[in-house]
């Protein structure tokens, strides 16, 4: 039985479909994926998270223009970060092809970082002198804290509310303040010496103080101005 052969006429269009699909292939073979840029900068920025000590984070990249085309690279790709570039918040890796094709891929991230804070047990009125008691430890997206945050109910000791703080705040250190023990006019004791031998006399505040804070302070029995310490309310601890 002779075969019947299909005329080339039939076959010119298979013909052309493989080899276009073989020329596709081999441009595909010829461009970086880009999963492979994503995944170097997720790489990156885990392993520089791991190293600085963060506690939990979370990653989320930006997306990358699907119609990039670059050439792949014959190297593993680079990732790195400028000096001074954060690891929180909105930043930004670089991803680098080392070899001849020599490009660079800025890809975007969204880093949240969480950690303990000082959050406040209950709402607190201006000028609160704020006792342990009045906070609680709790994890928090440290990432979006503009102005640095508490961790220790030690940072709050002798330490007063600049505001009204609603319950749940994150304290910050520019919502508190140390409060003033002593006060302009006020009657001191100053406090001379050191171990069991310790001199007192009487004074007048010159200036308003906190406590650790250097004022000036009238000696009452010689009229005479010294500058001291503010240990406590109505104490100032001076060198004669």
């Amino acid at each position: 039985m002779t075969a019947i052969r299909p005329p080339l006429r039939a076959l010119a269009p298979l013909l052309l479909a493989g080899c276009l699909g073989s020329l596709r292939a081999l441009a595909d073979d010829a461009i970086q994926p880009t999963a492979d840029i994503l995944n170097t900068a997720q790489a990156f920025l885990e392993q520089s998270l791991h190293d600085q000590s963060h506690g939990r984070t979370e990653i989320a990249l930006g997306r990358l223009d699907p119609r990039l085309r670059l050439a792949r690279c014959t190297q593993a790709l680079h990732a790195s970060q400028p000096g001074g570039t954060r690891l929180s918040g909105h930043t930004s890796v670089a991803v680098h092809c080392p070899d001849t094709a020599e490009w660079t891929v800025y890809v975007t991230a969204e880093i949240k970082v969480f950690g303990p804070a000082l959050v406040t047990a209950r709402s607190l009125a201006r000028g609160t002198a704020l006792v342990s008691s009045d906070v609680k430890i709790v994890e928090t997206e440290l990432s979006s804290l503009g102005h640095g945050h508490l961790q220790s109910p030690e940072e709050i000791q002798g330490m007063a509310a600049l505001r009204t703080l609603p319950a749940g705040t994150v304290l910050t250190p520019s919502m508190l303040k140390a409060p003033r023990l002593i006060r302009r006019g006020d009657r001191v004791t100053l406090v001379s010496g050191q171990g069991p031998i310790q001199v007192e006399m009487l004074g007048e505040a010159v200036n308003d103080g906190v406590r650790g804070e250097r004022i000036r302070v009238r000696a009452l029995n010689s009229q005479r101005i010294v500058e001291g310490w503010v240990v406590s309310t109505s104490v100032v601890k001076v060198t004669l």
